[in-house]
């Protein structure tokens, strides 16, 4: 159902005559009458059919020359799910523009990423999306000024450059063209008590706090997901507070311009969103922390093609149609996780969190605000490379492995970051001792967000397959989603 390419333009009329939830983000639907793009659950009158054009992207749309519709914000739209299952340059390019690379590096530094050439980067992207990396880049800039002009007390230069714009004036042009208004205009479009509140929450808090939503398709399973991470929550880094369906999960991040808190709220509060909360040293971390939070709680995923797939399946049928909209956990920090799927190798779950927690107090890097429970940021890999790791009281095989590992993440030799080639991942995994089959898996799920993992060995996979009687030839009926496939049968154990 995401795939752009599988649907054809009456499909999307349809789905917008519908008002479908399910495509916000999968497509951008645009008037020529009005100039106006929309997300397809617009609640506006339906435009006529001959009206309407299609854009794979906002970006696409705001080069066509229309603007984002005040009312339904079509900037706002979770991801397309295309961009996770995608293993191609396009779908490893939207990933590392998602979490900001081309502000921080530029179109070169986003191919040489990629190992393309800016020309061809350019170009595959323009084939996919109607929109080159600069054009994408700007609309996420646009919504992140948005965002903090509206949440906000800081002035419009200081907005401007945490958004990643290059200057005041890129800002103001950019603003007035994608959403027909100043920035005066667009801070004064939200209650003026309500900017005072969250500047004053901001204030009190001590930091840059920012109040925002992520949105995600329905159904989410929030319990699973707070479950899971509460469960693995290191002390000092990450903490679970409240009671079950009305959590708070925090915890620090690291960026290159300093240090930041994350909170989201379990609890519902009237849409399809999570409330969150960003605490940073320095605002122009902004946009790579929703990316990170938005992959750790698996916010762009497409459940209703998840369950779909698994409807008729013996064994996922049942959980599916039980927990409606389970997510496949991601990770905050790759780096991090690689670190913790070596710490967490055949012992508990619990026992795992114990020695994260020595790690932490023994290498993490103290906050200079703590914020609560939270006092450390993880310690880097090039802090772990020549690590004794006496404080663990771990097997030297398995401290030798921390160090390998922390090797090649330092180095470059293994990449985890957003636009890393996965398949290649994996063999780099692979090839570090101390690294097998189901640790490389589950970073490939988990630090690379692969929709399409099957954990050799699993355990909990072996035991389902023997009480349903059927054999490992089974596993292949659960693809492309395996990933979630497992975190079924993880929540059923």
């Amino acid at each position: 159902m995401t795939s752009t390419a599988a649907l054809t333009d009456e499909h999307r009329y349809q789905a917008v005559r519908g008002r479908d939830p399910r495509f916000d983000g999968v497509f951008f639907t645009a008037v020529t009458s009005t100039g106006i793009y929309c997300r397809p659950s617009c609640p506006a009158t339906t435009p006529k059919r001959e009206n309407v054009r299609f854009y794979a992207s906002s970006a696409a749309a705001q080069g066509a020359g229309f603007r984002a519709c005040r009312r339904c914000r079509p900037d706002a739209v979770p991801g397309s799910s295309e961009w996770n299952a995608r293993a191609d340059v396009v779908g490893r390019a939207m990933r590392l523009i998602n979490d900001g690379v081309i502000d921080r590096e530029g179109v070169g530094g986003l191919a040489a990423r990629l190992g393309y050439s800016e020309r061809q980067v350019q170009r595959h992207l323009i084939a996919s999306l109607g929109a080159g990396p600069l054009a994408l880049a700007r609309a996420q800039r646009a919504h992140t000024a948005r965002v903090l002009l509206q949440t906000t007390s800081l002035t419009a230069a200081d907005v401007a450059f945490a958004a990643g714009f290059a200057s005041v004036r890129q800002f103001n042009d950019t603003i007035r063209e994608v959403y027909a208004a100043t920035p005066t205009a667009l801070r004064e479009s939200i209650s003026r008590a309500a900017t005072r509140a969250a500047a004053a929450d901001a204030s009190a808090a001590g930091g840059t706090g920012v109040a925002l939503r992520l949105a995600y398709r329905e159904p989410y399973a929030r319990g699973h997901v707070f479950d899971f991470l509460g469960a693995r929550a290191i002390p000092g880094i990450e903490e679970m507070v409240g009671p079950p369906g009305a959590r708070v999960y925090r915890r620090t991040l690291r960026f290159e311009h300093g240090p930041g808190i994350v909170e989201v709220h379990e609890q519902v509060t009237g849409g399809a969103w999570l409330e969150c909360r960003l605490d940073l040293a320095d605002l122009r971390g902004f946009t790579a922390a929703i990316g990170r939070v938005r992959r750790l709680f698996d916010l762009d995923a497409d459940p209703v093609a998840v369950g779909e797939s698994f409807a008729a399946d013996p064994i996922l049928g049942p959980l599916a149609r039980k927990n409606p909209g389970l997510r496949s956990v991601g990770a905050a920090e790759p780096q991090e996780m690689a670190i913790r799927a070596v710490l967490g190798q055949q012992i508990t779950v619990a026992a795992a969190r114990t020695l994260g927690g020595k790690l932490v107090a023994a290498r993490g890097e103290p906050l200079a605000r703590p914020g609560g429970a939270l006092t450390h940021l993880f310690p880097t890999a090039a802090d772990l490379a020549e690590a004794d790791f006496a404080e663990l009281g771990m097997p030297g095989s398995r401290k030798e492995t921390l160090r390998t590992v922390s090797r090649a993440l330092a180095d470059g030799s293994l990449r985890l970051d957003p636009g890393a080639d996965r398949e290649q991942a994996q063999r780099e995994l692979l090839a570090l001792r101390g690294i097998g089959p189901w640790t490389a898996g589950y970073l490939r799920m988990r630090a690379l967000s692969d929709p399409d993992v099957l954990l050799p060995g699993d355990v909990v996979i072996k035991s389902a397959l023997r009480r349903a009687g059927l054999g490992p030839e089974e596993t292949q009926r659960w693809h492309p989603w395996a990933s979630y496939a497992i975190h079924y049968l993880w929540s059923d154990s």
